[in-house]
């Protein structure tokens, strides 16, 4: 009902909560697919609008959702407390049985909250089963360790390495140095630095810079996207529309990305439109993309500087 309203990476997240949540209404009944396969099959086919045609489907995710139709608990089942109970605590780990982050566990509550409202209003519930239910977040760290945050010697060090990730003559490495740059130096989120094309930089020869953000590109997947690219365009977080956002550059900042992109514009890698962070002339980096950068040139203790943003391609 909200889907064309929300973004392309909440679609993603409430498709995540949603299987999570039909996975925990399943009885214990013969014919039980894989884990694999149930959680391939919800993911990828259940909950994904447009839905897709049937004869798109392979035999055996067909097979899983019919199996998934017929040990789902009924509706009704949610107004045993119990049952409700066992629901809620379902939401609380990842796939890998850890407590997921608090933010998480919020989002999978808010989307099983809206999901019992629109079952009561179609009346499908005779009530809200929530109510009498008590829950909270399990509470879980969530903050930089300062011995892993890398300090400005290392981060200049580990810039270099990146420049020459993938050989400096092919600059894959060389595209990123400004998104990794941007992300330590501006303190720009990760999505923010993907969005920065060179023509959104003051990059002056000498003392500070500045970077006039506009835009966010968070990647969510060609699947969640209207567009079906990988990236989401969107506002800034948490500001107006059409609202931008200057921040100053440091001057080791400005020059480092300034020289970089114009060593690429004489190579004839890159052009002057394309956006600072990028893997090949007209494109947007995906993730994946840099963080084998990130990985082929960093050591496993400077790898942790993840939570710095550095690799936090959000």
């Amino acid at each position: 009902m909200r889907w064309p309203l929300i973004a392309a990476k909440t679609r993603d997240e409430t498709n995540d909560a949603l299987c999570a949540i039909t996975r925990a209404m399943l009885r214990d009944v013969r014919g039980r697919p894989s884990d694999e396969l149930l959680r391939r099959a919800i993911r990828g086919r259940a909950f994904v609008v447009p839905g897709p045609e049937p004869r798109q489907i392979p035999a055996d995710v067909r097979l899983a959702l019919r199996w998934v139709a017929g040990a789902s608990r009924p509706l009704a089942d949610l107004m045993d407390p119990a049952v409700m109970r066992f629901l809620l605590t379902a939401l609380r780990p990842n796939l890998d049985g850890a407590v997921a982050a608090a933010e998480t566990q919020r989002h999978k509550h808010k989307v099983l909250v809206n999901a019992v409202r629109y079952a009561v209003e179609q009346r499908k519930l005779p009530a809200d089963p929530l109510a009498p239910i008590k829950w909270s977040v399990a509470e879980t760290v969530d903050q930089v360790d300062p011995q892993v945050v890398a300090n400005p010697s290392q981060a200049r060090s580990l810039l270099r390495a990146v420049s020459y990730a993938g050989g400096y003559g092919r600059a894959r490495g060389r595209r990123l140095v400004g998104l990794f740059a941007g992300t330590y130096y501006a303190g720009l989120r990760p999505a923010e630095a993907v969005g920065v094309s060179l023509p959104n930089c003051a990059l002056p020869a000498e003392g500070w810079g500045q970077v006039t953000v506009h835009r966010t590109l968070p990647q969510a997947g060609k699947r969640w996207t209207d567009t079906g690219r990988a990236h989401d365009e969107r506002g800034l977080k948490s500001r107006p529309a059409d609202d931008t956002r200057p921040v100053p550059l440091p001057a080791r900042t400005g020059s480092a990305v300034a020289r970089e992109h114009q060593q690429l514009r004489h190579s004839r890698t890159t052009a002057s439109s394309d956006p600072v962070p990028t893997t090949a002339p007209g494109t947007r980096p995906v993730n994946s993309a840099f963080l084998r950068v990130w990985s082929a040139r960093c050591s496993q203790p400077a790898r942790t500087t993840c939570a710095t943003r550095l690799c936090l391609p959000g």
